[in-house]
C-alpha cells in the first residue's frame, strides 16, 4: 500500500462559491417627486452636511425615510465634488491657453525689435557674430548629423 499524502486528505467537489446564500435583490431605484427634490437641493445648497437631527426633521418633512435623505446627500456630494473639480479643471486650462498666447505675442514682439548693441561685442568680431545670431528665425534651419548641430 502506498502512503497517502497530506493534500490528498480531503477533497471537495464541486465550486467552492456554490453552497452560498443566493444574492438578495436589488431594491428598484426611487425616485422622488419635484417638490422633494427642490426642496433637498435648497437645503444642499444652503448645508453640505446634516447633523442626525436636521436629517430626521427634514425627512419628515418631505415624507421620506431618514436613509433616503442620508444616500441623497452623500450622492449629492459625490456630484458635487465631480462637479468643482471640472470646474477648476477648466479654469486651469483656460489660464494655461491665455498663458501661451501671452507668451507667443512677447515671443513675437522680441523678434520684431531690433537687438541692443553691446559694446564688447562690436570689438570682437565672434561675439558680434553670435550676437546677431537668432536661431529661432526661419531663415536659418537647424540641423543635426551624428549629434553636432549646425546652422544651414
Amino acid at each position: 500500500t502506498a502512503a497517502l499524502s497530506p493534500f490528498t486528505a480531503t477533497r471537495r467537489i464541486g465550486h467552492p462559491y456554490q453552497n452560498r446564500t443566493p444574492p438578495k435583490r436589488k431594491k428598484p431605484r426611487t425616485s422622488f417627486s419635484r417638490v422633494q427634490i427642490c426642496e433637498l437641493e435648497k437645503r444642499f445648497h444652503r448645508q453640505k452636511y446634516l447633523a442626525s437631527a436636521e436629517r430626521a426633521t427634514l425627512a419628515k418633512a418631505l415624507k421620506m425615510t431618514d436613509a433616503q435623505v442620508k444616500t441623497w446627500f452623500q450622492n449629492r456630494r459625490t456630484k458635487w465634488r465631480r462637479q468643482t473639480a471640472e470646474e477648476r479643471e477648466a479654469e486651469r486650462q483656460q489660464a494655461n491657453r491665455l498663458m501661451l498666447h501671452l507668451q507667443q505675442e512677447a515671443f513675437q514682439k522680441s523678434l520684431s525689435q531690433p537687438l541692443p548693441q553691446d559694446p564688447l561685442c562690436m570689438h570682437n568680431s565672434s561675439l558680434y557674430a553670435l550676437q546677431n545670431l537668432q536661431p529661432w528665425a526661419e531663415d536659418n534651419k537647424v540641423t543635426s548629423v551624428s549629434g553636432v548641430a549646425s546652422v544651414v
